[in-house]
């Protein structure tokens, strides 16, 4: 899972009202709660704050985690559906007032209530075990509440947030930033971001027990998200007597993990760059206001205003209205050159909540296999491992079904129904591959074309075009094809250096060229020689010991930003006064800052949370990656790249896990679990995790019903 806009992407569909007889389907589900008794829930927390939920039922459990998250982290679980009770607005001002926006925009509501009754009921228990725990803690802790009357959240609310995070994964966010931007115009005909845009990434390994040493089968477990915020990850372990036994990281706000293990398999997402979204350019009439011709028709657009509340200072609140449009193909975007349109999966789909229960819920492959033939995931790759010696590998998303002669990577004709897609493609149409004869799979956000050894890998060319697949290879898929091939077999040793990796391949993959500063002659420029000299000695590595990797790291960022302004960012080569000039400013920023070209990496970059900070290692697009911020006094922060990481070992009599994640379980810088993590993180160790009830309340710090606050 790794996408750079985290919170600036949005949504939606549906315009037809809710049926009466739904209505009265959801105000039943709605009147069903208050029946959890916390009494038949226990939070059992270990050493590091994780809670392990015992609950009889799903629901119960579900509500166990819904308090002990509420205890880690209730401002940002509330801050993620604030939105969808259009209140974020009122909370943080004009930002929060942008997402208010959005819900209302793309109709996410509206696309709730027209697929609740597709949900599973099993699914919907869990929804509203989850809402009372939510609930119940807001009702106990009235301090906490950052919106008056926010409280309590309905079924409605909750996936009404729901589907507005689901288009942050749906590339929604993009469209609406360009178009509203003004980068989508008249006669565009590519204008889809190119992969190689993106700076962040996941990693997924598995390894076969033919090719381990220890007869056990691999999985890394490895995603690159930010460390903190609304897409921070949560480790929980759930449990319950209907079968659950599910241990892994969730965003806040989610009722149960996305990616971990249970006693059987486990599995864990990347980022992938399938062609998710239509933009639609809009033929309007010449003389008479919104209309558009459709199927030779004139039809006028659908209009609506948003009415949004805003804080501004000392407590005031101003309201304001902003005008919505509609049309046949989705949400409508005026900007400088006209009118557009653009349809996402998200707006009329919210059954990746089932999916993913169901994928917590299976006990093997072919049951596993049934949950991903939802095909509710907005997009991302599956990668996945089990104790029978599976492994597998899917590049899913719900990817419209394209027909006719039009050009589906560029901009469509909005006056023609033909160019509307109708439906999805099913699992078998996706690239996957199961068990390969090498006895390997892996991903880092590159091509699903090569996810194995060579000779394993799909043909592209058996699959439909239109699926748009745009990923290519980057750093850390070129370095863990150089590092697998060291390896006819694998130790567990061997398999954490491969994933700790830090060093970039022989040869640098970026957007713009940029091996040729290791060619510059240094001695035609005699006062930045010694820093020359220095880049040109780097071993592409990353440790914090490293006198070349953050002057890299430094000249780099500079280089991205300059391309971009001169529009060399996908140059094949960039000229050498360019090159020259970067370096230039790279020492002049050293010199500064630091008062000397010969810093470590420890010296320029940090891993911080409140009063503690360490240096750490990795830079962006490293197997290990980490992408910083700016910190202080020319020093950066990590705050993405490595977040939550497990490693697992499946076999016959056990499931060995080892965790970590980058600060600790608590946001509550009171806590003792605010920093307990971050010197694991930092030095590539992990703690052991189990899934046996007896080990957990063995090793338990705290046992609890979750009537109380820690």
């Amino acid at each position: 899972m790794n996408k750079k806009r985290l919170y600036q992407d949005p949504f939606m569909y549906f315009s037809f009202r809710f049926p009466l007889i739904l209505c009265f389907i959801s105000f039943l589900h709605l009147s069903t709660f208050a029946q959890v008794d916390p009494n038949n829930i226990e939070i059992v927390r270990d050493q590091w704050g994780v809670p392990h939920i015992y609950g009889k039922t799903d629901k119960e459990t579900a509500f166990g985690l819904a308090w002990a998250h509420s205890e880690d982290n209730f401002q940002t679980i509330q801050e993620t559906f604030l939105p969808s009770i259009n209140k974020l607005g009122s909370h943080l001002g004009k930002d929060g007032a942008t997402l208010d926006y959005i819900v209302q925009a793309l109709r996410c509501r509206e696309v709730a209530e027209s697929q609740f009754g597709n949900l599973s009921k099993e699914v919907v228990a869990v929804i509203e075990g989850y809402l009372e725990g939510i609930n119940a803690y807001a009702k106990a802790y009235p301090d906490e509440v950052l919106v008056k009357n926010s409280f309590p959240m309905s079924v409605m609310d909750y996936l009404t947030g729901y589907n507005m995070v689901i288009h942050f994964f749906s590339d929604s966010g993009d469209i609406l930033g360009d178009l509203i931007g003004d980068k989508i115009a008249y006669n565009d005909t590519l204008f889809k971001e190119n992969v190689s845009d993106k700076t962040i990434g996941s990693n997924a390994f598995m390894i076969r027990k033919e090719k381990t040493t220890d007869n056990k089968t691999y999985l890394n477990v490895n995603t690159h998200q930010p460390l903190d915020g609304p897409f921070s990850w949560y480790e929980a372990h759930l449990v319950s007597e209907e079968g659950w036994n599910m241990l892994g990281s969730l965003f806040p706000g989610s009722p149960f993990p996305f990616i971990g293990t249970n006693e059987h398999l486990g599995w864990t997402h990347t980022y992938n760059y399938p062609d998710l979204i239509d933009v639609y350019q809009l033929e309007m009439h010449p003389k008479r206001k919104n209309l558009y011709r459709f199927d030779n028709e004139w039809v006028e657009l659908e209009g609506s205003k948003a009415k949004l509340k805003v804080k501004l200072f000392l407590g005031m609140k101003i309201s304001v209205k902003k005008k919505l449009y509609w049309s046949e193909h989705g949400p409508v975007i005026k900007n400088k050159t006209g009118f557009f349109a653009f349809h996402s999966n998200a707006m009329e789909n919210i059954s990746s909540i089932d999916q993913w229960y169901q994928m917590n819920k299976a006990t093997n492959f072919d049951e596993f296999k049934s949950a991903l033939e939802m095909c509710g995931l907005p997009r991302f790759n599956v990668a996945y491992a089990d104790r029978e010696d599976n492994i597998f590998f899917l590049s899913g998303g719900r990817i419209p079904i394209r027909t006719g002669e039009f050009d589906w990577t560029g901009i469509l004709p909005g006056n023609t129904s033909k160019a509307i897609t109708k439906g999805y493609h099913v699992m078998q149409d996706l690239p996957q591959i199961l068990n390969p004869p090498h006895g390997y799979l892996f991903n880092t956000n590159n091509s699903p074309f090569n996810a194995a050894h060579p000779s394993d890998n799909l043909d592209e060319r058996n699959f439909d075009p239109t699926l748009g697949f745009r990923e290519e290879e980057n750093n850390r898929s070129a370095r863990f094809m150089e590092l697998i091939e060291e390896y006819p077999t694998i130790d567990y040793e061997s398999f954490q250096e491969i994933k700790y990796d830090q060093q970039y391949p022989d040869s640098l993959l970026c957007p713009f060229q940029l091996n040729e500063i290791f060619d510059l002659d240094a001695n035609k420029y005699p006062k930045i020689k010694d820093l020359i000299l220095l880049i040109q000695s780097w071993d592409h590595k990353a440790n914090i010991e490293n006198k070349a990797a953050a002057q890299w790291s430094i000249l780099f960022k500079k280089l991205v930003k300059r391309t971009k302004k001169e529009g060399l960012y996908h140059a094949t080569s960039l000229p050498e006064s360019l090159l020259v000039e970067e370096i230039e400013n790279t020492q002049n920023y050293l010199l500064k800052h630091y008062t000397r070209i010969d810093i470590t990496l420890a010296d320029h970059q940090k891993h911080a949370r409140g009063d503690k900070e360490m240096p750490i290692s990795g830079l962006l697009d490293m197997i290990a990656a980490i992408n910083s911020t700016p910190l202080k006094n020319g020093q950066m922060k990590a705050t993405s790249g490595e977040s939550y990481i497990m490693l697992v070992r499946y076999s016959d009599e056990a499931v060995e896990i080892e965790t970590v994640v980058p600060y600790g379980e608590s946001s509550d810088p009171e806590s003792p679990h605010y920093t307990d993590q971050m010197e694991m993180y930092v030095n590539h160790r992990r703690k052991t995790m189990s899934l046996d009830k007896e080990t957990v309340y063995k090793q338990a710090v705290q046992v609890y019903h979750p009537t109380k606050k820690l």
